[in-house]
């Protein structure tokens, strides 16, 4: 049958190939990022009260208006307020589609779409698949934009531009100057962006997040796009939402009704109910307890980390003062097969795929898990 290629993406994901080797060589799996330890007991009990009360049919289209309420008061009270009108709020089933609608509810063919590279997988096959043309600008060895290269990148065929913080796959952060400057280079055109906060709750060290949303004119121009998946670690929930103003979050909705019309109702329930008694602090402190303990366990593997990650679930490190003739890919394959721990090679959030020296490192996951794999990469 002749079916026509959609994108120029992989056939299977990098996260599907690395978990899968795990699997194999029953390797542990730092790769794909989702903990393996159990959820808050709250909120499985919350999940199990929401079918016994009834949520199980359709959601409305722009998601339970319990759900919305809360998430208006959330982020009202985030340490850096972010203020929203309940009609700014879509609920998703999950970020990864929302990046996608948003994408098809703005572009026409040809259009094109700036993306700052490495970038998450997902971004470049959503782009080609809605008609777009990514453009890419590289970022530097230390994840840092160049805005001249960003300024050459622009056209009049720049639709729009997706940016992320914190980062994936660098753990990297946007600073308030940041937000600003790229304003700056932008306010003058009709651009959209759309901006992945997956990881907002997630930044280390009393860094401070700022969404695109924070920036009082750039929010009449973005969409920026959460994870309760990674908010609450329930990343099989596929659940997340979108702010945007409300024009925007109407044309994103005459999109949206007609791919999956509502989320996951007694889900939306659930966390509706947990955002009242949900902790950040705590939260963010658990994280960064995780992040500190797999970069102090690790600290006799010859693999450099450089700076602790400001945020997201993972650490980024170089191996090539180790194993300098491998390829990122082919040193995250061995170290797969060899010492049972898989990792993601960097180069697979590049378009080219270009050999980096770095792999990924997810350090969501329990004591026990980090302990054991750091025992393992010793062994280097």
């Amino acid at each position: 049958m002749n079916i026509p290629r959609k994108h120029n993406g992989s056939d299977l994901t990098i996260f599907s190939e690395m978990s899968a080797l795990a699997e194999q060589f029953s390797a542990i799996n730092l790769s794909q990022g989702f903990p393996d330890y159990e959820i808050d007991d709250r909120l499985k009990k919350l999940l199990a009260e929401a079918t016994e009360k009834n949520y199980n049919q359709y959601a409305p289209l722009q998601g339970n208006p319990y759900l919305i309420e809360n998430l208006v008061a959330f982020n009202k009270n985030r340490k850096l307020p972010i203020s929203v009108d309940k009609t700014e709020i879509t609920i998703t089933p999950g970020a990864t589609y929302a990046i996608y609608t948003t994408l098809a509810t703005i572009l026409q063919p040809g259009d094109e779409v700036i993306v700052f590279d490495p970038c998450y997988d997902s971004y470049v096959p959503a782009i080609e698949m809605n008609g777009g043309k990514p453009v890419f600008v590289a970022l530097n060895d230390k994840f840092e934009i160049n805005w001249q290269h960003f300024v050459d990148a622009i056209s009049e065929k720049t639709k729009a531009v997706i940016i992320n913080s914190p980062n994936n796959p660098s753990g990297k952060i946007w600073s308030k100057e940041s937000i600003d400057i790229f304003w700056n280079y932008i306010k003058d055109t009709e651009i959209i962006v759309i901006s992945d906060e997956v990881y907002d709750l997630l930044v280390y060290d009393d860094a401070l997040f700022y969404s695109a949303f924070h920036h009082p004119e750039l929010k009449k121009r973005c969409f920026s796009i959460f994870s309760f998946g990674k908010m609450f670690h329930v990343t099989g929930w596929k659940l997340g939402y979108i702010i945007a103003c409300e024009e925007l979050s109407l044309a994103f909705r005459r999109v949206h009704q007609y791919l999956t019309f509502c989320a996951n109702s007694p889900a939306q329930y659930a966390l509706a109910k947990y955002l009242e008694i949900f902790d950040v602090e705590e939260n963010k402190k658990f994280m960064q307890k995780k992040r500190d303990l797999f970069l102090e366990t690790m600290k006799d593997v010859p693999i450099d980390f450089g700076k602790p990650a400001n945020g997201s679930y993972f650490q980024t490190g170089n191996f090539k003062n180790y194993q300098p003739d491998m390829s990122d890919k082919e040193f995250a394959i061995w170290l797969t097969k060899e010492l049972k721990v898989a990792t993601i090679p960097v180069s697979a959030f590049y378009h080219d795929q270009k050999n980096t020296g770095n792999i990924r490192f997810c350090f969501t996951k329990k004591e026990e898990t980090i302990l054991q794999a750091a025992e393992r990469l010793k062994r280097l």
